[in-house]
């Protein structure tokens, strides 16, 4: 296996073998970033590992590990302090969501997933923001949602876990000027992607929009943010316009359009 070289860096990647977090996986690696890749989909990071340091050059790390045992990010942290790999960039990009009101849903799934969305994220950011203050170099891109900016009916733990990641990104955000470390958090749009099927909301209005952004697309207006030291990044006019709207509308009105807009579509 090639050796990390003092000289270059390296990025950690959560929910790194599909969606956003694979476009990000693919970007940094052409960027010449070695990898810290970590996903529960082992298939897929190891079709990773196969490929990308022949291909690109760098050097691949995954962990097979599903970040919604709250045990895993220490883990995670005392291999990498064990094998000496620094982290300059943190990507917490794992996420799901499930789709139905609130009464109805699984509550051992909605404790995953805030562990996972919430817990998690927190977790490897207090691991390693220490290391990246004191070397006075380190970037953390945190993917959050449009969600972000409103209360979300149908997926109310989701669009509530969302804020969390926008509140919390704004705050170490202005904790961290003038220490050369960074803190972004990416809001995009629906992207087009498995999201609406693991979320069971392909059906949805919401999900038949047409012209949803592609997640390469995303991933690369999040890593363009995130290089230029942006803290909050809104891709699309379109979603800029809608997130200004909704400080606009009164609260109750906006819940109401997002309820409309996640009902399942009537079939005429």
């Amino acid at each position: 296996m090639k050796h990390l070289k003092v000289s270059e860096k390296t990025a950690l990647i959560t929910g790194a073998a599909s969606g956003i977090g694979y476009q990000l996986t693919q970007i940094f690696a052409r960027h010449s970033y070695n990898l810290v890749l970590v996903d529960n989909n082992e298939e897929k990071l190891n079709e990773i590992i196969n490929e990308f340091p022949q291909k690109f050059g760098i050097f691949v790390k995954i962990f097979a590990k599903d970040l919604s045992i709250p045990t895993f990010p220490e883990e995670i942290f005392t291999e990498l302090q064990q094998a000496s790999i620094k982290i300059d960039v943190l990507i917490n990009n794992a996420g799901f969501s499930i789709y139905r009101v609130f009464n109805e849903t699984d509550l051992t799934i909605e404790l995953k997933m805030l562990q996972l969305n919430i817990g998690s994220l927190t977790h490897l950011t207090k691991l390693l923001l220490k290391d990246m203050i004191e070397q006075n170099y380190g970037k953390i891109l945190n993917v959050a949602s449009s969600a972000a900016f409103q209360p979300g009916p149908l997926m109310a733990v989701y669009f509530a876990i969302k804020a969390y990641v926008l509140s919390f990104s704004e705050a170490i955000a202005n904790e961290l000027e003038g220490t050369g470390v960074s803190m972004t958090v990416l809001c995009p749009g629906p992207p087009a992607s498995e999201f609406q099927r693991t979320a069971a909301m392909k059906d949805s209005k919401i999900a038949r929009i047409k012209r949803m952004m592609e997640t390469e697309t995303v991933a690369r207006i999040g890593y363009q943010g995130l290089m230029t030291n942006q803290t909050v990044i809104v891709p699309g006019m379109r979603n800029k316009i809608l997130t200004e709207s909704v400080r606009f509308t009164p609260r109750n009105l906006v819940t109401k359009i997002v309820r409309s807009m996640h009902e399942l579509k009537k079939n005429r």
